[in-house]
Parts: C-alpha cells; structure tokens; sequence
C-alpha cells in the first residue's frame, strides 16, 4: 500500500503562486552551487510502512483544498544552525494538479493513504482551471462543480 503525505501550503492561494515560489527557490539555490534540490524541511520524520521515496508524494493542501501533489524523491537528514537533526523531504519539482478535495486545517503534516489521495487532473483540466478567475474557480470548487 502506497503512503503519502498531507501538508498546508501556508501564505500561498494557489498552484499557480505555489509553483512560481518553488522555482525561484530552485533558482536561487542552483546560483549558491551544484546539486541543489527542491526540499520541505520538517521536525519529525516520517517512519509509517508504505512510504517510499520515488512512489510516495507530497500532498499540498491549499486553501481548504488538497490542489496539487509533488513526487517525494529522497528523504535525508538536515541538520539545521542550532544543531537539531531534522527530516528533509526532497521533491520533484513538477507540481502535479489534483481534483480539489476539502480537507480542514491541521498542525504539521498527516499520512495519507493511497486510496485516499485525490487524482491528478487531467492536462486539459488543469489549463481550464488556470485560466479562470481565481475568485471563480474557489467559488466552483465549494459549490463542488468542479
């Protein structure tokens, strides 16, 4: 059984601003050297059975919606300034759209079963979706028509 993981995209209103801050992070740490990787730091590492570096994926939760996944490729150790080792979640730097799916406000991060994980949408889907007015499509999704 694949396991994934659920996370809140704080300070962030969609997949579009999601997308464009990861690249000009990527940018700026390619500028600083060689091999950099797009990377979620966090205190706790995950240890559940079914997670699997390269199946398993990132799930972003985005105003009340799951609305993306990102393909987890590595798990590794950061040892942040003050010493304490923490876990660093390396990502692929596809952001994957996701059928909107409403999920309530948590601390951290969640597992999330494989059965459970919303689909991708379909290419197509995706374009429709951002070409619409932010302030539509939001209003589409908790109306559930889309």
């Amino acid at each position: 059984m694949t396991l994934h993981i659920l996370k809140l995209c704080v300070g962030v209103d969609g997949v579009e601003e999601l997308a464009a801050w990861q690249r000009r992070r990527l940018a700026t740490l390619r500028k600083a050297g060689p091999g950099a990787e797009l990377m979620h730091v966090t205190r706790q590492t995950p240890r559940r059975e079914g997670l699997e570096p390269g199946t398993s994926s990132l799930y972003w939760v985005i105003g009340g919606y799951i609305r993306a996944r990102q393909k987890i490729t590595a798990l590794r150790e950061v040892k942040g300034e003050d010493g304490i080792v923490r876990c660093g979640l390396a990502l692929d730097p596809e952001l994957v759209p996701t059928e909107p799916v409403p999920r309530r406000a948590f601390q951290g991060w969640r597992y999330l079963a494989g059965a459970e994980a919303p689909a991708d949408l379909a290419s197509g889907a995706a374009d429709d979706h951002a070409a619409m007015p932010p302030g539509m499509r939001q209003e589409l999704t908790e109306l559930r028509l889309i």
